[in-house]
């Protein structure tokens, strides 16, 4: 019997993209033709690639991005639904990401154009987001009869709701400049100064023990699903409580006693 494949290794998905560098793995949406819309199967790949990743211990960051300079992803592919009749989509939501909630490793969107409908809802949730400074935002679906099912509830709790009402119920598309100003993004920069930007923020994280990057990830999501900050306090985490074992934890004060950056091992 032939190895199954890790989806992370894959260098040519059909719908994406997927580069390894050591604990980085960059996923390229390779829709250029379609502004990097998805359909079933575009969806079905994602939606393997994060199960990978959440799967391996040994990729520490992801960046989601999409092919040329237009778009990052402009939701889903209209003209395929139309003629198929269908629009499946996997169990974890739009691209395999919005409805999930068993991903602990971070995610950073590198927003190269548009992200509208879909697109945006994918950025929302992302845990940063970076954008080329002539990408667009926006969910327009009340405009076509439908509503942002995969992104109004992360909208409403990342935006001030009356920014949030602005986006979900105009449809109006915002500039880079207004998204990174509602809170939606964490920098903005020139197409040009993109990927070196997106590395810098990627390097950052690296430089933190992942198992303390997971215990953030982790705390600070479940924490928001409490009633009140109390109940956050006295709620269990588990990546945190690995966090507290880990040799990673007794590496950190040990470097910090000896002068030296740590050397973490994810364990």
């Amino acid at each position: 019997m032939a190895p199954v494949k890790n989806p992370l290794d894959e260098r040519a998905l059909e719908h994406l993209d997927v580069r390894r560098d050591g604990a980085v793995v960059t996923v390229t949406i390779d829709r250029p033709e379609r502004r990097n819309a998805l359909h079933p199967a575009a969806h079905a790949e994602l939606a393997a690639v994060f199960d990978a990743y959440a799967a391996d211990r040994e990729a520490r960051v992801l960046v989601l991005t999409g092919a040329g300079e237009r778009a990052f992803c402009v939701g889903s592919d209209l003209k395929e639904r139309a003629r198929s009749g269908v629009d499946r989509m996997p169990a974890t939501g739009f691209g395999g990401l919005t409805e999930r909630f068993d991903l602990d490793q971070p995610v950073i969107a590198a927003v190269n154009g548009d992200a509208i409908g879909g697109g945006l809802e994918l950025v929302l949730a992302c845990d940063l987001a970076i954008a080329a400074r002539h990408a667009r935002f926006g969910l327009p679906e009340p405009r076509v009869g439908l509503a942002a099912h995969g992104g109004l509830h992360r909208l409403a709790r990342q935006v001030p709701l009356k920014q949030a009402m602005e986006i979900a119920l105009t449809g109006r598309l915002l500039s880079a400049e207004e998204a990174l100003n509602y809170g939606l993004l964490n920098a903005v920069v020139d197409a040009a100064e993109l990927t070196a930007e997106v590395a810098r923020w990627t390097g950052a994280l690296l430089a933190a023990a992942p198992l303390a990057l997971r215990a953030t990830k982790q705390m600070m999501l479940l924490g928001l699903a409490h009633g009140s900050v109390e109940a956050a306090f006295a709620a269990t985490y588990p990546a945190y409580e690995a966090m507290l074992a880990s040799e990673d934890a007794r590496e950190g004060m040990q470097a910090f006693i000896d002068k030296r950056p740590p050397v973490w091992r994810g364990r």
